[in-house]
Order: C-alpha cells, then sequence, then structure tokens
C-alpha cells in the first residue's frame, strides 16, 4: 500500500500548517484510499518520524515524501535523508521515495508567475 507526506519545515506560528492541511484534502480527494500525512522537520506538530510511524501502523509499505520547500537547500538535502534512513532501520519494511521539491515543478513555478503577475 502506497502512503504519501507533505514535508515542510515548520514554524511557530500556529496559521503556518493552513496551507498544507488544503494541500492535503485536495490530495487525499484525488487519490481516495492513499493515506496523506502532514510531517514536519521542526517547531510544527507533527514531526516527520511520526507521520512515518502513523502511516506505518496503517500497513503502507510505499512513503512518498514530498518536500513542501521552494527549492532543494540544506533541509531537503541533508536533513531529509538523514531522518529518512533512521525510519528506515526503525521501518525496514517500508520503501521510500523523494519527490522533487514543490518550487522546482513547472506548473506550480507558471502558479506563482500567474498570481505574481494577476491584476498587473
Amino acid at each position: 500500500m502506497k502512503g504519501i507526506i507533505l514535508f515542510g519545515h515548520g514554524a511557530r506560528n500556529p496559521e503556518y500548517i493552513e496551507p498544507f492541511r488544503r494541500i492535503q484534502a485536495v490530495v487525499a480527494a484525488k487519490l481516495p484510499g492513499v493515506p496523506v500525512e502532514i510531517g514536519f522537520l521542526e517547531l510544527t506538530q507533527p514531526p516527520l518520524e511520526t507521520s512515518i510511524e502513523c502511516l506505518a501502523r496503517r500497513g503502507v509499505t510505499h512513503v512518498k515524501v514530498v518536500p513542501i520547500f521552494f527549492a532543494p537547500g540544506r533541509h531537503v538535502l541533508k536533513d531529509l535523508p538523514q531522518l529518512l534512513g533512521n525510519a528506515i532501520d526503525l521501518h525496514p519494511g517500508i520503501e521510500f521515495e523523494v519527490a522533487e521539491c514543490v518550487g522546482v515543478v513547472d506548473g506550480v513555478i507558471e502558479a506563482m508567475a500567474a498570481h505574481a503577475v494577476a491584476g498587473t
């Protein structure tokens, strides 16, 4: 069974999680039956490890981690692989896949550009 985790940095502002919940709802509607979790690096709950554990308890054997970052910086290139390395040790029956950062996807860039020029 496949599952998805929307991975973000985290922030002290409690409203930070709202766009993640909106994305989660859209993904869940597009992929009924595929569990979609949210996980953060720091400052916001739940941490990535908790999201992975939740999917493991549901019997997920393939996790696609989608970094909700504009570009692959230190957190995606260094921190995320370390966290997933720990997860592989804890959950050897789960295969992990890391998607591109959303900010480098052509459709996302087009949407951001359209937003920037709207009403100009």
